[in-house]
């Protein structure tokens, strides 16, 4: 890390109910993250995680407080395309092959046909999936499809990744393996990464600092620096170290994850 990138000062976020009453999603949140940081928000639904990655992202504003992303609005690093964005459900287009889905965002910005294609064989190389290209995403397995959707939100060459629990829906060991290939492409990229989790197994072996959100309303509780070596391998699951820190954050919670 090298400096705060972003800067969220004393954000609060209300949403106004149909019957006129308030929920208070977020509550006086106060955070710095470092440039090329991986940082997690982890918690249980409702504590307010994905509605701060989404003021982050320009998809929300905040009801009071301010966000910079070096220096600008979210409104303008999402204007100037800075940030890439992968949600839980890849959200890939049926009719386009591996390689288009990848390629709509070069399109969007009307990059030219050589770039894209440079673009986008770059991108498969460094999900894996390069004999995939002319696939399309119902022939692959969910984790797959994953890897297509980061390889997209990476092809815009954003210096932010904001990740919505992307692996929640995929079975256990399909899920370790990409935290294992989200860590190596985080290395290979040296971006920084915003990631949304309510596994703490999770944020602990991906994470520089997990940030811990309770619910009712949502706030920052605890925010846990995570001293495990790196590179990480799988089978520092298993160490006391490892086992620690869980706890830590465990302990750090207000509240029942359960």
């Amino acid at each position: 890390m090298s400096g705060a990138m972003i800067e969220i000062k004393d954000v609060n976020k209300v949403f106004k109910n149909t019957s006129g009453s308030e929920t208070v999603a977020l509550e006086h949140v106060s955070l710095d993250v470092g440039e090329g940081e991986f940082l997690s928000l982890l918690g249980p639904s409702g504590c307010g995680k994905t509605t701060l990655l989404r003021i982050l992202a320009d998809l929300l504003a905040p009801t009071s407080g301010r966000v910079t992303i070096k220096d600008k609005t979210p409104k303008d690093v999402r204007l100037l395309r800075e940030f890439g964005i992968v949600f839980q459900n890849p959200v890939l287009f049926d009719w386009r092959t591996v390689r288009k889905n990848i390629c709509l965002p070069l399109e969007i910005m009307k990059k030219s046909k050589q770039e894209q294609k440079v673009r986008a064989d770059k991108m498969l190389e460094l999900v894996g999936l390069e004999e995939y290209a002319d696939y399309y995403p119902a022939q692959l397995s969910g984790g797959m499809q994953q890897r297509v959707g980061i390889a997209r939100a990476l092809a815009i060459q954003p210096q932010l990744l904001l990740m919505d629990e992307p692996f929640s829906a995929l079975d256990e060991f399909t899920r370790e393996k990409l935290n294992e290939d989200l860590l190596r492409i985080w290395r290979n990229t040296n971006k920084t990464v915003i990631f949304v989790t309510h596994n703490i197994s999770e944020s602990v072996f991906l994470s520089d600092r997990v940030c811990v959100l309770s619910p009712h309303p949502g706030r920052l509780s605890a925010i846990i620096d995570v001293d495990l070596p790196r590179p990480r391998r799988a089978d520092m699951r298993g160490t006391p170290e490892f086992a620690a820190l869980v706890a830590k954050i465990r302990n750090s919670f207000e509240g029942d994850l359960a």
